[in-house]
């Protein structure tokens, strides 16, 4: 007869497993993509400052789109007669273009962030491998230095994709409310709206600049 408690740690201890086994799954192939990279002459290093050089351009296509719906809501807020239902496709599509960049933008910040850790990791590693204290001390002062540039990178970053939730939540229940409406008092609706969205897409840019330079500036001090 199996013991209770015997068949509840095997229990436990597949769980574990099962748990931690996807984790080292994502480890072990990030490392085999950055080891294969080492291989061809590009460092983590070089690959962290693409990634932000990909994350700021997708915060400025970002800008552009977030912008182009502005300009669709102030068309529908001068609306002064013809096809409601053709208003509300322009707009629906300038939801949806917005959303799939807005997406980009955390795609591509996601993306940093596992290659900075992998980078600071490998630093404070081969920080051991100095003989020379002068050398170890200098490296571990830059590397100290690096990490808090990317702290206020990062910080940046997130408080400009947070910024783009609410936007796209008032947009789509602006859309929605078209949609279900298409009439006049829907039109007279979204003039009401207009002026708040306004105010957040204009806020939402200017965190995105913000980010933008600060993007900027640490990839000035990695090359």
């Amino acid at each position: 007869m199996i013991n209770t408690d015997t068949r509840s740690k095997h229990s436990i201890g597949r769980l574990t497993l099962l748990i931690a086994l996807p984790l080292l799954l994502v480890s072990a192939c990030q490392s085999t993509y950055y080891n294969a990279w080492e291989k061809l002459g590009v460092h983590k290093r070089d690959i962290l400052v693409d990634r932000v050089e990909e994350a700021r351009d997708a915060q400025e296509d970002a800008q552009e789109q977030f912008s182009s719906a502005l300009e669709e809501f102030s068309s529908l807020v001068k609306f002064d007669g013809g096809d409601i239902e053709t208003y509300y496709k322009r707009l629906n599509n300038e939801y949806e273009a917005s959303r799939e960049a807005a997406d980009e933008v955390s795609s591509r910040i996601d993306s940093i962030d596992s290659v900075a850790h992998a980078l600071f990791k490998e630093w404070e590693q081969e920080i051991e491998q100095y003989s020379n204290a002068s050398f170890k001390n200098e490296s571990r002062s830059q590397l100290r230095d690096t990490k808090t540039r990317y702290a206020a990178l990062e910080k940046s970053m997130r408080r400009a994709e947070s910024t783009m939730e609410p936007v796209l939540a008032t947009m789509r229940d602006n859309v929605l409310m078209l949609k279900h409406s298409l009439n006049a008092r829907a039109i007279g609706a979204l003039r009401e709206e207009y002026q708040s969205i306004k105010r957040d897409i204009d806020a939402l840019i200017g965190e995105m600049n913000d980010s933008i330079e600060r993007s900027n500036q640490f990839i000035a001090s990695m090359q």
